[in-house]
């Protein structure tokens, strides 16, 4: 197995009483990687913990710390630029609340040693594969997905997926800066541009489990900026390049 330098993103606001769990769980893994807390300002002391446990992981834990709730999509651009400068091979994104499998981080690593140049946590690859969800909300991420393949084109069946893993040439190959879509939404448009780009996508089936603690940050505002948002990315792309 190649030796290669991976980072797991995790950005947070108010975490506590998931935090040490879940750092602790990608550290146990048989294979190596780093992590990057990206921490919004957390009024329950999120960050204080993640800095006790620096003693203990030096070198493998990181922590970025913003001014306040900035949003889902720069937490992530945030890290992206600084994985890129730091030089890592392959960038991950993952939430701390454990709806991503820490386990499943070893089949993403392993799409993209076989090609991928990004690899999805797919919900919907396999039929559908969440745990804990009302109803409700299954069928309005399930249809989300079906909206956007509808909208883009895309053949990806998990369009809204926050589970990926990237290599970091397409990181670099994206301007970073150019992202609009700053809430979920933001996992939309990743994965068109990517597309766009000509990249190698692979879907790789998990289970996603809703968290058990903490507060979930969905909102109605999400799902509306995804409807509006992905016909302006659509339209907008026809005017753009995408030569690598």
């Amino acid at each position: 197995m190649e030796n290669t330098r991976n980072l797991v993103i995790i950005p947070t606001y108010n975490e506590k009483e998931n935090i040490e769990a879940i750092i602790t769980a990608v550290f146990s893994l048989p294979r190596r990687f780093e992590v990057l807390i990206i921490d919004d300002n957390s009024p329950d002391g999120t960050a204080g913990i993640v800095k006790q446990l620096m003693q203990q992981h030096e070198g493998q834990l990181h922590i970025l710390e913003r001014a306040g709730k900035l949003g889902l999509g720069t937490a992530y651009i945030t890290g992206f630029k600084w994985a890129t400068e730091q030089g890592y091979d392959y960038i991950f994104e993952m939430d701390a609340d454990f709806s991503h499998p820490p386990k499943d981080l070893i089949s993403l690593h392993d799409a993209c040693l076989n090609g991928a140049d990004m690899a999805i946590g797919s919900r919907y690859i396999s039929g559908v594969n969440v745990v804990n969800w009302p109803m409700g909300r299954v069928l309005m991420s399930y249809f989300a997905s079906v909206y956007v393949r509808f909208i883009t084109g895309m053949k990806i069946m998990d369009t809204t997926a926050g589970f990926k893993c990237y290599t970091r040439k397409v990181l670099e190959t994206i301007d970073l800066d150019n992202i609009k879509l700053k809430g979920y939404s933001f996992q939309i448009e990743m994965k068109f541009t990517t597309w766009k780009f000509g990249f190698n996508i692979v879907e790789v089936p998990i289970v996603f489990t809703d968290r058990t603690q903490g507060t979930s940050k969905m909102s109605g505002g999400i799902f509306n900026e995804a409807v509006w948002g992905v016909i302006k990315m659509k339209i907008a792309s026809w005017f753009k390049s995408y030569n690598r």
